[in-house]
């Protein structure tokens, strides 16, 4: 059990961080056209897809991925409260 919980843990912290690394992208013209930005949108945009659905941007800036971190955040957090209740 103790082995899930790390690989979750671990899996929820590397995504965080590629869809920190996705956003940083967008404010070099290009980058997301590389070979790389194509492989972290591939990776990225189905999960922040539903909540650009949800949240409109606010003028020319797109809060959903903010939103989307948090949710992720707090489902690891959720993942380490249930873990600890486990055991």
């Amino acid at each position: 059990m103790d082995v899930l919980f790390g690989l979750l843990s671990n899996a929820i912290y590397i995504y965080s961080w590629i869809l920190i690394i996705y956003i940083l992208l967008s404010w070099f013209p290009g980058a997301r056209e590389s070979s790389f930005g194509e492989i972290l949108a591939r990776l990225a945009e189905p999960f922040l897809e539903p909540f650009r659905k949800i949240i409109p941007p606010l003028g020319m800036i797109d809060i959903s991925p903010i939103v989307a971190i948090l949710v992720l955040r707090f489902a690891g957090a959720g993942l380490q409260e249930l873990f600890q209740m486990l055991t």
